[in-house]
This record gives C-alpha cells, structure tokens and sequence, in this order.
C-alpha cells in the first residue's frame, strides 16, 4: 500500500487521548502526514503544539474558520499577531473562507446575513499569505467559491487548496485553469456529487482528506473518523479516473507534497 497523507484534518477538535491515540497508529495505517488546520487563535495554539509532538508527521496552517462569529478588531490582531511570529512553523494560512453554510441558514430563518465584512476578512487572510508567500485552505463551495476565485487573482495568490469543494460546472473549469487544488472526502463513495465532482477534475489538481472530525455515513456510519479512511477516498478516484490503485495513490502522494513543500521521510 503506497502510503498517503490526509490533507484537511482538525486535530484540535479531537479529544486529547483520540488525537494522541490517532498520531501513533499513523504509521501502521500508511499515512505519511496530516496537514492540520486551525480555526481561531486557541485551535492554533493547540494545532502547533499537536506539530511539537510529532513535527514530520504534522503540518500546521493557521487562520480563522469562516462559520463562526467574526473576530473582535483585538481578536483578530492577537490572531495575526500569533500567527505572523510562528510562520517559520506554519505551512500555509488555513482554514478560512466564507461561512456559505451560516449564511444559507440564517437566510431560511428569515435573517439578514452580511456577507461583506466576512469577506473583509478573508483578504486580510489573504494579504498574509501573500506577505509571506505561503499557500491558503480555502472552505469556499458554490457561488462562493466563484467570490474567492476572484479575491485570489486579486491578491496573486496561485496556491490555492480547496478543501471539501462544491461547485458549478463553470466554476470548476475556471478552478482548473487557474491551477487550484481540490481534495475530496470519504463521502466520495456515496455522494453522486462528489464522484461527479471527481470525474470532472484532473488528478493532477487532486488531494484526499478526511475533514476530521466531521463524520460520514454510507461504509463509515457510527465510525469515528480517522485518516486511515483517506485510502478509501483514493480507490474510489482511481475507479472514477479509470486508473490503478498505485497510480492513483502514487499522484494524490505526490502532488499533496510538492503542493505544500512536505519533504520525503528519510
């Protein structure tokens, strides 16, 4: 089995003992990394010291998930302060976006929802990235991912990942001929969008991920989600992709590492 890396995964939400449990049954289970993503200031306090522990098996990026509150005018410069002092140690600048799935759900409620200042501050995300040339972790799906396609060229950001991705056809060719990555979760094995999705993309712009701890149903109901699931996600790609399981799995490795710059282990 060629060993892989899961490329989204939220080691802080995790409980202690889970999280430790989970980074020494990495090996066993053939996976090579985790790229680990933050959510706000203490995710990423706790996202650096989970890579003090095991610093060649995790990745961290930082940012500030889009489906929250925003951050107090303090908040966000304690944020951006933190984060400008560990960037030695940072991988890329992540999770952040726009909160599509908060905004559709205070529309049903009859709210008002003010998407500008959200986007406001994602460009402060983006502006850190730029500064300090790292690669972003984008949670953009549908129209959204259309706004941030725009605030990418804006800013002149090429290394662009797209995690968990939902769009129209014509955002996914625009997303293509733009370079940007996608990676693809177990759901993949039971979502006719998601393998449609697939079918759509060159593997060449594809990575896997597990999104832990978010669970899934279908093969994985009542199961904690771990990243061994990630080698499911790449037999279901070969499938689509009408490729081998090594071919599919060697790529995925492949372009996951040259993406954000993971050296092979010695």
């Amino acid at each position: 089995m060629i060993k892989a890396i899961d490329a989204h995964v939220h080691l802080d939400m995790y409980t202690e003992s889970a999280a430790q449990t989970m980074l020494a049954e990495l090996s066993e289970c053939q996976i090579e990394a985790l790229i680990a993503v933050s959510r706000h200031l203490a995710s990423c306090k706790t996202t650096d010291r989970f890579r003090e522990l095991a610093p060649q098996r995790v990745f961290a990026a930082y940012g500030f998930h889009p489906e929250q509150e925003l951050p107090s005018e303090d908040q966000l410069n304690d944020l951006m302060s933190w984060i400008r002092e560990h960037v030695s140690t940072m991988i890329a600048v992540g999770e952040i976006g726009l909160p599509y799935y908060m905004r559709l759900e205070a529309q049903a409620e009859g709210h008002v929802f003010e998407l500008a200042p959200y986007v406001a501050l994602l460009e402060s995300f983006l502006k850190l990235a730029a500064d300090t040339a790292k690669p972003v972790v984008l949670h953009a799906v549908y129209e959204d991912a259309d706004i941030v396609c725009d605030l990418l060229q804006k800013h002149g950001i090429k290394k662009a990942h797209f995690h968990w991705f939902k769009g129209s056809p014509s955002t996914v060719k625009r997303m293509v001929q733009a370079g940007y990555f996608i990676s693809i979760t177990p759901d993949v094995l039971y979502e006719e969008e998601i393998r449609t999705l697939v079918r759509s993309y060159p593997i060449r712009l594809l990575m896997v991920e597990t999104d832990g701890p978010w669970p899934f149903v279908g093969p994985f109901e009542g199961q904690e989600t771990h990243p061994r699931m990630i080698h499911a996600i790449i037999q279901q790609i070969a499938l689509l992709h009408e490729l081998s399981v090594e071919e599919a799995a060697l790529t995925i490795l492949n372009n996951t590492k040259q993406f954000y710059g993971i050296p092979t282990p010695c």
